[in-house]
């Protein structure tokens, strides 16, 4: 099917060209007039998807506990609330966590910590992966680049998206909550050990093997 009057919109993390040498590849549209693409996120990822893990992490750590308090959770990860509160919608726009109202209200997750995969989480604080704009999973991503009818240098950022998908889908939100730990016991992340819980070296004399 045709598809006639699309409009080419500036992609997110997009920057207009200023170069002004003209494309002489098959007549296609001069680069000066050419949207540059430099990634939306899914390579280097953003405050809202390092925060928003961060959020998701402590709401794994309460899973089973009730709801939790964005005030709590941005107090114990150091972060600001009102940034949390915009977070939090996008993650329950997608279906992974649910709001209860109330003196004791707050978030919790909408099902068991290992049935919700990273990647899920990501997508839904960053939106769709896309190293470039050809090679977004969102597929009307493609049309707004006039090189993809004849572009020989696709398939290696698809393989960087696919690559990068699987390592996201292969991890779910159990992996980052310490495992096996009854519900109402979380206190936060495992310390460091220290010189003085480390049990002692036995050094053995020289001679004394048998």
């Amino acid at each position: 099917m045709e598809l006639v009057g699309i409009t080419r919109a500036r992609p997110r993390g997009a920057i207009h060209s200023t170069i002004n040498t003209s494309d002489r590849n098959r007549g296609s549209t001069p680069l000066s007039n050419r949207n540059v693409f430099h990634g939306s996120g899914a390579i280097s990822f953003s405050t809202k998807g390092e925060y928003g893990v961060r959020l998701m992490a402590q709401l794994g750590a309460h899973h089973g506990r009730g709801p939790a308090s964005l005030a709590e959770i941005a107090q114990e990860e150091d972060l600001p609330r009102a940034y949390l509160e915009q977070l939090v919608m996008s993650l329950r726009d997608a279906g992974l966590v649910r709001s209860t109202r109330g003196a004791r209200g707050g978030y919790e997750l909408t099902r068991e910590p290992s049935l919700i995969k990273m990647g899920d989480v990501l997508r839904a604080l960053e939106g769709p992966i896309a190293p470039m704009i050809c090679a977004s999973e969102d597929a009307e991503h493609a049309i707004t680049c006039d090189r993809s009818s004849f572009c020989t240098v696709n398939v290696l950022w698809v393989r960087v998206r696919d690559a990068i998908a699987g390592a996201l889908d292969s991890m779910t939100l159990a992996d980052l909550v310490p495992a096996g730990l009854p519900a109402g016991h979380y206190q936060g992340p495992r310390p460091l050990p220290t010189a003085a819980s480390q049990p002692p070296i036995q050094l053995e004399a020289a001679g004394t093997h048998s």
